[in-house]
């Protein structure tokens, strides 16, 4: 029988090593946690240096207060301008309202102007036109179920004043930063200017601008009060919601009944 040849030191580490990789293990691991984000030592209390110490991790932070600052939010640019220079006469709004550069930043649908006349029996607000309108406020579906609404209600269009939040339609407002640009002062502007005997407001994102706490139902929606004058105010979901939700509908107008009794 012939003696296993004797291998040398490093045809054995060689081996090892191969045979660890077969096994899938090619990292190492020690008991012992290192700290590696630990401040270096003071050079007064060091010892000898470590050759097997990582080195120190350096700060990203820079020592000057100045750098480490927060800065300050960019400001938000106000819809419509100086307050001091809105219009003042409901005509010359309505033509402000669609030239206006800084009340919106563009998009793909026209800008629609409210439509009826200063002290209409109701003022209806709306976020936003409808996809379809092009020429007048909600004169697309959704405004057809409106009107339907108006005609069990025994309300002539004439006797409406029809106002959106946007001047225009757009897909996914940003209603936070909406509020923040200023449009809940932009309303209650609009609201004087038209001088309605109450206000429906057809959506939950318009509640807030008039004063509304979302926590609470529409029902607890109270009366506008703006400049000395104070007006009845009914709220109620989105016209879309309202179209496609028959329990929705029956509690809105039974709330309808309730308020104009």
């Amino acid at each position: 029988m012939t003696a296993p040849k004797s291998r040398t030191l490093i045809e054995e580490f060689a081996a090892a090593q191969a045979w660890w990789a077969d096994a899938g293990v090619d990292q190492d691991f020690d008991d012992v946690a290192t700290d590696w984000l630990a401040p270096p030592e003071p050079a007064g209390d060091a010892g000898p240096a470590d050759a097997s110490a990582p080195p120190p991790i350096a700060s990203q932070r820079n020592s000057s207060p100045a750098a480490n600052a927060v800065p300050e939010p960019a400001e938000v640019p106000r819809l419509g301008g100086e307050k001091a220079a809105w219009p003042t006469d409901l005509d010359t709004f309505r033509s402000w309202w669609l030239t206006e550069p800084s009340l919106d930043a563009g998009g793909s649908f026209p800008r629609i102007a409210p439509r009826g006349a200063a002290g209409a029996k109701l003022m209806i607000i709306v976020a936003e036109p409808e996809e379809q309108d092009s020429q007048d406020l909600l004169s697309g579906p959704l405004g057809s179920f409106l009107g339907n609404m108006l005609a069990a209600m025994g309300i002539s269009a004439d006797e409406v004043y029809f106002a959106a939040v946007l001047p225009r339609h757009l897909p996914m407002p940003d209603w936070q930063q909406l509020h923040a640009a200023g449009i809940g002062e932009l309303l209650h502007h609009h609201i004087a200017l038209a001088a309605p005997d109450k206000i429906c407001a057809l959506g939950r994102n318009i509640w807030p601008f008039l004063g509304h706490d979302l926590a609470q139902g529409p029902a607890f929606l109270p009366n506008f009060n703006h400049e000395g004058r104070s007006v009845p105010t009914l709220g109620a979901e989105g016209l879309a919601e309202l179209l496609r939700s028959p329990p929705r509908r029956k509690r809105f107008w039974q709330r309808w009944l309730d308020w104009t009794a």
